[in-house]
């Protein structure tokens, strides 16, 4: 049976109603009027040999199914000293999960499972932090104090991470902006997810005690696009270095957004900083339309403190579900249950994300809570219901549900249903606050679902196994020394260069911009010629040739000062690029042999252009002058290449 069309109208509506703007139509002005605000947090791993607070390699990852051993685990909330239970460790002690972590013993001791004390701290990543502080312009702390900071998912063993803040109060420099800095953080990772379904979470623990660094920003970003400038900027400082681990994984952010009126939500884990604008910008429309929900409720429900949700146990025989969705409940043995939200009509099916509406907000809650995967749920107001309308009029009749009521219908197995019950009551409550405190998990997409409620703010409790570490004052000074050029004066040079802006990234975030500068200053080259040299075509070269284990940026600037030494032409580096990418170690002649070059004087070109004009008019191809000139400079560009400019190539065939 079709589906009423009214659910949409609604999400239409009250999209508009909120006043939601694509992002790519969206102005400064756009944020302002909804108070957009938003920090980071930027995760990055540090190139060391041992993990942090143990001696197992970083660093040697494992396949999912290969592993020595597998330890269960349940986690459950303690009494904090004022006599109070953390949110997120009660929140975590519903869902009643098995935690399994599997280990390897190359990558793996009794340290991580949590059988024997901390070692030291790896001196190494001390000294990376450092620098690393240094370059944001953090004040360096007197003495590292290692603290321990709750971390209750199951994701590291012990219940917490080891943690030391190691500089304070910085900043750094966007290209109209400074941005400030709250801390810079030393701590070991958590570990790798395999999977999470219904009351099972499995982990690898082979990213487990790799040393960390965090960056935490304050809210100074107004606009989802500074966010992201920032997280560029500081993963550039931290590449600059040459000392942090690079690739899929190493490097790590969580957004931390707010609208006016709304209130810290994080949005975990977000892999890609080209996520980062669409995220945050549909996030603080998210909180607003939240708001928007609010004020609508209060309209309705004059006193929000007795407002109360009453349910009921259905015969699934009464619904008629999809048949494939109805042969896997009646296979898994689910119960169903229908809940009636006074006075909700319309609010189910407002518009909260881009795709997304407020009922998916109850959902998400059902399979992270009660651990009833997904679909796990359908409502009065669903635009693609999963039963037909006659259930949801058999529903409504049986709960006597009044016209401005909602009504969802949701399933699972018996275990599961009273945890169900207390996460869809109490997610409706919250709609009456307005925007919950909470952390959230990033897709592509530019959406997000819920994750977990938000830590509280006296997770952090000193550590009692570890020592304090002074710094002396000629020990931080010494560091200062060598620093690295500072991410925003490479970028500053490179713009007085006139190198293109879409090689930025790539360059910084290689850390090539040290070879690129020794490039233009001692061997002379054009600093536009040496930019797009790296930022376009070493780009492709790294897409499409293998690399070698020992081929260097530095190798470049050997061919590029053998090239100006032999007095060849500077694009030869073009065809010999692929070479010394797969073989760094041939000579330079080699590499010459290799591409076929051949020394050819102008008089010879000439004499081989002659020739090739009258081979095209022989074989009789269009006698359009482009045509002919294109044909002509494709035969002679590899031999010219070398020995000649193919501008002056240009004007020959002209």
């Amino acid at each position: 049976m079709k589906s009423k069309s009214y659910p949409l109208e609604n999400y239409r509506k009250t999209k508009m109603e909120i006043g939601y703007v694509p992002r790519k139509e969206s102005t400064q002005k756009t944020y302002d009027r909804i108070g957009f605000m938003s920090g980071l947090e930027v995760h990055q791993q540090l190139d060391t040999d041992k993990k942090l607070f143990c001696r197992c390699p970083a660093g040697i990852y494992q396949k999912a199914d290969d592993y020595d051993a597998e330890i269960i685990r349940h986690m459950r909330p303690t009494l904090s000293e004022l006599g109070e239970y953390d949110g997120t460790a009660l929140m975590e002690f519903k869902t009643r999960k098995n935690i399994t972590y599997r280990l390897k013993n190359i990558t793996a001791c009794t340290y991580d499972v949590d059988d024997t004390p901390p070692f030291s701290v790896n001196l190494d990543a001390l000294e990376i932090a450092l620098e690393i502080s240094l370059l944001k312009k953090l004040n360096i702390v007197v003495e590292v104090h290692i603290t321990r900071k709750q971390y209750l998912d199951g994701s590291i063993p012990t219940g917490f991470q080891r943690t030391a803040i190691i500089g304070v109060e910085g900043e750094i420099s966007l290209t109209n902006k400074k941005i400030r800095l709250i801390q810079l953080s030393l701590e070991e990772d958590s570990c790798r997810e395999v999977s999470d379904i219904g009351h099972n979470r499995i982990y690898r623990t082979d990213r487990l005690g790799m040393p960390l660094i965090e960056t935490v920003t304050y809210p100074d970003m107004v606009n989802p696009d500074e966010v992201a400038e920032a997280c560029q900027f500081i993963r550039f400082l931290n590449r600059s270095t040459g000392k942090v681990k690079t690739g899929i994984g190493s490097a790590r952010q969580d957004v931390n957004v707010s609208c006016r009126g709304g209130t810290r939500v994080e949005i975990k884990g977000v892999s890609h900083i080209k996520w980062i604008p669409e995220l945050t910008h549909n996030e603080a429309f998210r909180q607003w339309s939240l708001l928007h929900i609010r004020e609508k409720l209060l309209k309705k429900v004059k006193n929000p403190g007795q407002w109360k949700m009453n349910y009921m146990e259905l015969d699934g025989n009464n619904l008629h579900f999809n048949k494939k969705v109805s042969d896997d409940f009646k296979e898994k043995g689910y119960k169903f249950y229908a809940v009636n939200l006074p006075r909700f009509k319309g609010i189910l099916s407002h518009f909260t994300q881009p795709g997304k509406v407020f009922a998916d907000e109850i959902s998400e809650r059902l399979k992270v809570i009660a651990c009833i995967e997904q679909p796990n749920m359908t409502h009065s107001e669903a635009s693609e219901p999963l039963i037909d309308d006659k259930s949801m009029a058999y529903v409504k009749n049986t709960m006597n549900t009044k016209t401005d009521d909602g009504v969802v219908i949701f399933w699972g197995p018996d275990d599961d249903i009273e945890t169900a019950l207390e996460t869809i009551e109490e997610r409706c409550q919250w709609a009456f606050e307005g925007v919950p405190n909470e952390t959230r998990k990033s897709f592509s997409d530019g959406t997000t679902i819920f994750e977990r409620v938000l830590p509280g703010a006296d997770r952090m409790y000193p550590d009692t196994d570890s020592p304090p570490i002074p710094l002396k004052d000629e020990y931080i000074e010494k560091l200062r020394k060598r620093l690295p050029d500072e991410a925003i004066n490479a970028y500053r040079q490179m713009k007085k260069w006139d190198i293109p802006e879409d090689t930025y990234t790539y360059i910084l975030r290689n850390n090539i911009y040290p070879v690129l500068k020794k490039i233009v200053e001692n061997l002379k080259y054009e600093p536009k010629f040496v930019g797009t040299l790296f930022g376009h075509k070493m780009k492709y070269i790294e897409k499409k040739y293998n690399r070698s284990i020992n081929f260097q940026y530095d190798h470049i600037y050997n061919l590029l000062e053998n090239i100006k030494k032999r007095k060849l032409e500077k694009e030869i580096i073009f065809k010999m690029l692929p070479v010394v990418y797969e073989d760094p170690e041939k000579d330079f002649e080699s590499i010459l042999s290799s591409i076929n070059y051949k020394e050819i004087s102008e008089k010879e070109l000439a004499e081989n252009l002659a020739f090739l004009q009258k081979q095209y008019e022989n074989i009789g191809y269009s006698n359009n002058n482009g045509a002919r000139s294109n044909w002509l400079m494709g035969q002679l560009r590899f031999i010219a290449i070398g020995n000649f400019p193919l501008t002056k190539l240009k004007e020959m065939v002209k």
